[in-house]
């Protein structure tokens, strides 16, 4: 075992789009506080819960792998179920949170909005971009074209679905460059989809920044960046996290597995391999370290994998599938369903902080 502990493992890279998680796994990887690195989290309130990272400095971002700024992370489990109500609620705290960006960033309400759709409107799990832009009240063609009639509490908005490379043949931030060119906005939104290394928020999970974007970065596939020092104005990013690697996939279900096994030990009393399916206790999402089993019964369920630190585990479960071919990019079955209510919720939230006029009560007329 101190064999596999010596493997310099660092090659393989886990992906995430997520501060938050770029922020657990420097700490877990280090065991300590990280310096110039801090994070907050807000009570959980009608079940979400919002996290907010700010990375201080340069030397402070090389320790997550993220740039300077501030990322709030907007975590709602039960986002995946399509409940209205709860996607209403959701949107609401969205948009306050997306206004409170703009405030600390003295974009004031007469200031210019472009909204950036990235991703390929053909591939579902990457259109959150383009499908938001269609449930986006735009106004710039008013305020050009018969600025009397725009009425009080109405900004300056026009939005762009760029396409992806392999469709337009040019890069993404050269479109957005030369649209700002000739627009002259006052600030960008760019919204995007993004890869996460846990299973349970995928789905359920919206991120906010004030670092500006990096289209394909999620899956490997590196573009030049869209923000402020290319730019040259404000850019706030918008993701959501929507496919997840295999490799995270099977690790996942190693700790769902030994967390199952010690659950269902502590509450029957008995051999897990002896229960019925009607006395399996209710399985919880994600199992912290305190709900696994010791390290000699993670040996005993499975073997050497299961008594190493879950940051090895998942490196290994990479390291084996890649050369194979077989770490794929996955999406859950419901993404279709999932990806029109996210798209709403994104949309009346940009809407509501947008444009004054736009209220919780009359936000649905705006959307479809």
């Amino acid at each position: 075992m101190s064999e596999i502990h010596n493997i310099d493992l660092s090659v393989y890279n886990i992906r995430t789009d997520l501060a938050v998680e770029a922020h657990e796994l420097a700490r877990e990887q280090n065991q300590s506080d990280l310096p110039g690195v801090f994070l907050s989290v807000d009570g959980s309130q009608s079940g979400i819960t919002v996290t907010r990272v700010q990375v201080e400095n340069e030397e402070a971002g090389k320790q997550i792998g993220k740039v300077p700024g501030r990322y709030v992370t907007i975590e709602v489990p039960k986002l995946r179920d399509n409940d209205t109500e709860l996607e209403a609620v959701v949107a609401q705290r969205f948009a306050e949170e997306i206004a409170r960006f703009l405030k600390d960033l003295g974009i004031t309400e007469d200031k210019k909005a472009l909204v950036v759709g990235l991703g390929n409107w053909n591939v579902t799990p990457d259109a959150l971009g383009p499908m938001v832009v269609e449930n986006l009240l735009v106004t710039r063609h008013l305020f050009e074209l018969a600025p009397e009639s725009v009425e009080e509490g109405y900004r300056e908005v026009s939005a762009l679905s760029p396409g992806v490379l392999g469709i337009t043949g040019i890069e993404t931030s050269e479109i957005v460059f030369g649209v700002v060119e000739k627009s002259k906005p006052d600030f960008v939104i760019a919204i995007d989809a993004l890869a996460s290394r846990a299973l349970h928020r995928v789905n359920t999970t919206i991120q906010i920044a004030d670092t500006g974007i990096h289209p394909g970065s999620g899956v490997g596939n590196k573009r030049k960046s869209i923000d402020q020092k290319t730019l040259g104005i404000p850019v706030i990013s918008i993701g959501v996290p929507t496919v997840v690697f295999a490799s995270t996939i099977v690790n996942d279900a190693i700790t769902y597995l030994m967390g199952h096994f010690n659950q269902t030990m502590k509450e029957s009393k008995r051999a897990f391999n002896r229960l019925t399916a009607s006395e399996i206790p209710e399985r919880k999402e994600p199992y912290t370290e305190e709900d696994l089993p010791d390290m000699e019964a993670r040996g005993t369920f499975m073997g050497l994998v299961g008594q190493l630190p879950d940051e090895e585990k998942r490196q290994l479960i990479h390291e084996v599938l890649r050369p194979l071919g077989q770490d794929l990019v996955v999406t859950p079955k419901e993404v279709d369903d999932f990806m029109e209510g996210i798209s709403n919720v994104v949309a009346t939230g940009l809407n509501q902080a947008l444009h004054p006029a736009v209220s919780k009560e009359n936000a649905a007329s705006y959307t479809h």
